[in-house]
């Protein structure tokens, strides 16, 4: 059995410990020859192991997440292992939350989810990492599923299984100069972040909807819905716009606090990776932005700073970019 370590997990695992690589490499040849030996994660398709860290020198307990195909496995992700916690059964947690249990999930339209989100993310974080390391060092670390299964808890809905995987390789973007690496140098906003503004727009909604109560219907305002999720934000600490992914449709939509119109784009969290993906790789052909740099950090052509005009390097010009050939 192939055991294949993406790129960025061997980045985290450096970042963890000087001997979080080796236990990562033992992890790797036990799984070849058990690949069944990881248990479900909570994630459809990601099976999760634990590497006990005292068997390895400056190593944590680890969690760590693989997807097993029928020829190969992928590690997708590496996090120090949290607590033990009483597993919660899933439809249990929805009767609790006051939720219809899930559908049986379709575990190939799930694979394939997996897989499209780690692979725009994988491409995303290389080039960073390859051009723009200021940009790809402020990127936080993914959480574990037990984090996730919090935020649900707290936000009262199931997280799309895109945005889980997200989050399992990277859950926040601390950013360089308040910027972060995403289109219109937006940010990816950490968990905590996630529920603090969450809360302020239910309770902005429950507010209108007393005064919904007296308007008449066709004046009735909606600021946020319960099945929005707060996904990206205008900046690292600017919450004036940003994207939420609705759980309910599975596409992005934009929020601004000056009712600026939802754009003509209508993406999902695969295709808006993807897309950025593509800016990156092929800054020549991208249309909604233009990706360049200011000194090791990604900025991005419609969020620059007039004084910092003169330093931005454009990266569309001549259709290359800086670190490859």
């Amino acid at each position: 059995m192939n055991v294949e370590i993406d790129p960025h997990v061997r980045d985290t695992a450096a970042q963890l410990g000087s001997g979080v690589p080796y236990a990562l490499k033992v992890l790797a040849g036990q799984l070849a020859d058990d690949p069944d030996m990881g248990h479900p994660s909570g994630l459809p398709g990601i099976l999760t192991v634990t590497v006990d860290g005292d068997l390895f020198e400056d190593c944590p307990a680890l969690a760590v997440g693989y997807i097993r195909e029928p020829d190969r496995i992928e590690i997708r992700y590496v996090n120090p292992a949290p607590s033990a916690e009483p597993a919660v059964d899933a439809e249990d947690q929805d009767e609790e939350q006051g939720q219809e249990p899930d559908q049986p999930a379709d575990p190939a339209a799930d694979a394939v989810t997996v897989r499209e989100v780690a692979d725009a993310w994988r491409r995303i974080t290389g080039w960073l990492q390859l051009n723009a390391p200021d940009s790809h060092a402020a990127l936080r670390a993914g959480v574990g599923p037990a984090a996730i299964a919090d935020l649900e808890g707290d936000l009262g809905i199931r997280i799309p299984l895109g945005l889980s995987v997200l989050w399992l390789l990277t859950a926040g973007d601390d950013g360089v100069n308040g910027a972060g690496c995403l289109p219109g140098s937006q940010a990816l906003m950490p968990l905590d972040a996630i529920a603090t503004f969450y809360r302020q727009k239910m309770d902005s909604q429950a507010h209108e909807d007393t005064l919904n109560a007296r308007r008449l219907e066709d004046d009735r305002i909606t600021v946020w819905k319960a099945s929005w999720i707060p996904v990206v934000s205008h900046g690292v600490a600017d919450r004036t716009s940003g994207l939420y992914l609705d759980a309910t449709t599975g596409y992005l939509g934009r929020w601004s606090r000056y009712d600026e119109g939802p754009g003509d784009e209508l993406d999902t969290l695969v295709t808006y990776l993807e897309e950025a993906a593509d800016m990156l790789e092929a800054p020549a052909l991208a249309t909604r932005d233009q990706p360049g740099l200011i000194g090791g950090a990604l900025v991005w052509l419609s969020s620059i700073d007039p004084a910092q005009e003169d330093r931005w390097q454009s990266l569309k010009q001549g259709g290359e970019t800086p670190g490859l050939s």
